[in-house]
This record gives structure tokens, sequence and C-alpha cells, in this order.
């Protein structure tokens, strides 16, 4: 995988990146959150990631998509991407029988994000919050959060500690916490 340099914040030429793309940045640069991003060829798992995570000095995230069996709930999980995910685990931690992995077509509806660049940064478009956010506790515990910016031919690494004190609060957002 090809990564093109290390930079802090927004790319120079925003006009050149697909709309979800800009919002992010305009987004986190209006909160002031700070945060370092690099581009590359698209990235959809996290093997693909691996020298993004040697690039940026974190690993990043598992973001899964998760809907119960009559799709009337949805939810974003993150988790470190080392970890195995247990359905039956989370399902009782939520109350919530029979998980599976969310539609694409419920990615886009309700977070504006395609497969392969699912990430926190995508609640930022759920305007209606039909989508939870449950963070593992080993997330929870880390400097800094490694995610795309709602496309997956970037990377940033933020700190954990502008996601849970400054992004979630702007959304107005809450979170779980869960362990897998």
């Amino acid at each position: 995988m090809e990564i093109i340099k290390v930079e802090n914040g927004s790319p120079a030429d925003l006009e050149s990146r697909l709309p979800r793309e800009r919002h992010t940045y305009e987004l986190l640069e209006q909160l002031q959150i700070p945060f370092l991003r690099v581009d590359h060829q698209p990235a959809a798992t996290i093997a693909d990631c691996s020298l993004v995570d040697q690039e940026l000095g974190v690993d990043m995230c598992k973001n899964l998509f998760l809907t119960n069996a009559q799709r009337t709930k949805f939810y974003l999980l993150l988790m470190p991407g080392e970890k195995k995910f247990k359905t039956k685990d989370l399902s009782k931690q939520i109350n919530s029988a029979r998980l599976s992995f969310g539609e694409g077509e419920y990615m886009e509806k309700f977070l504006e994000i395609s497969p392969g660049a699912v990430s926190v940064m995508g609640l930022m478009n759920d305007r209606e919050q039909q989508v939870q956010l449950l963070i593992d506790r080993d997330i929870l515990g880390q400097e800094f959060l490694g995610c795309h910016p709602c496309v997956n031919t970037s990377s940033m690494r933020i700190s954990m500690k502008d996601i849970l004190e400054k992004f979630l609060p702007a959304l107005h957002r809450e979170y779980i916490e869960v362990v897998l």
C-alpha cells in the first residue's frame, strides 16, 4: 500500500475530496479537534490498515455496523482490531437478541458511509440518532483513536479524550461501554 506523507489536519485541497470527507474535516476544525491524517489506497479491513497503523502510530479501530433481526435498532461498535467479535457476548450486554451485520443501504441512509469506510465520524450524519454507539472498554482506555474520515482512502489519529469530550457532546451523542 502506498502511503502519502502524514500531515496535521485537513488536506490543503479540499475541493478534490468527497463531500462526506470534507464535512468530517470541517466539523473537526470547527470543534478545534487536532488530528493527524494520511492518504492511502483504499483500506477496507483491519488487515489493509497495518501500514497506516505504523505511519500514524495508532492501531486502527475496528468499526462494525450492526442491527437486530428486525432491523429496527442499529449499532456502531468500536473495538480493537485484533479482538474477535462474538455476537452472543454483545447481545447479552445490550439486551438485543440475534445481532447481525447491517446492510450497506442502512449505512448510507443513517451514516452516509459506504461499507469499508465505517467510522465514528459517520455519527455526524445521523441527525435522527438512529444508530447507537457502542465502545469496547479497551478502546476507551487508549490515548488515541484511529479511524477513517467517512472514506477509506484516508485515515486519522484523534485523541480519545477529544472524541469523548468534544466530538460526541457536539453531536449530543452518548455511548454504551461494552466488554468483549
